[in-house]
């Protein structure tokens, strides 16, 4: 067999002996891995960089729910065959639009409720709620454990008014909120619209409460 000829190595001036040649293999296998690893590093960035950017477009701006057009009355008829009471989807005019509307259990309540979150025309949420068989822990939940502090009559029906605008709790969405029982059905209105507002969906619900 003949000798095998080994790499001139020009820095060298002559052939590399087999152990500088496998010591040459290991540098040019180390360099190739830390070529793949940068790369992938920079292939990694790209894609997180990509998501980032994604998740700041989609995201909404301004502390506001994510606005869609939800077919409230749609999604009542459909809903209404896990109710036993008429599920009110409030006629209420274009400058209004939905961003939920379903059946809502509170297991600790034990209470199964209609709820649909508005966005108001001034860019506000309202959140409103219809309890079936409610019960007082229910209630006290959705408006922070508060009392009332006022009634008002809006389009014959009475209301309960929780005014939690200048409290220095946590009260979260219920800022201001309205609360009626019919039966034993509780309508509740909250959030952080202003008063035209709540009395323009009080008035928009109050023929279908009546009909409770």
């Amino acid at each position: 067999m003949a000798d095998r000829a080994f790499r001139v190595v020009a820095e060298l001036g002559r052939p590399e002996t087999p152990e500088e040649t496998a010591a040459r293999r290991a540098a040019d296998t180390l360099k190739h891995r830390q070529r793949q690893t940068l790369r992938n590093l920079i292939l990694a960035l790209g894609a997180s960089l990509l998501i980032v950017v994604l998740i700041v477009l989609i995201v909404p701006r301004g502390g506001q729910p994510f606005a869609r057009d939800i077919d409230v009355a749609s999604v009542a008829a459909q809903a209404q065959a896990a109710s036993d009471v008429p599920l009110v989807a409030p006629p209420l005019s274009a400058e209004w639009s939905a961003n939920a509307a379903e059946l809502r259990r509170n297991t600790n309540a034990g209470v199964t409720a209609w709820y649909v979150g508005y966005i108001t025309p001034s860019d506000e949420y309202i959140g409103f709620y219809q309890g079936a068989q409610a019960t007082p822990t229910w209630l006290a939940t959705l408006v922070a454990q508060t009392t009332p502090s006022d009634t008002a009559t809006i389009s014959d029906v009475t209301w309960n008014v929780y005014n939690n605008r200048n409290s220095s709790r946590d009260v979260g969405n219920a800022r201001f909120a309205l609360a009626t029982t019919r039966g034993t059905t509780t309508f509740v209105l909250l959030g952080t619209a202003t008063d035209p507002e709540f009395q323009e969906i009080a008035t928009a619900i109050g023929p279908a409460i009546q009909k409770q």
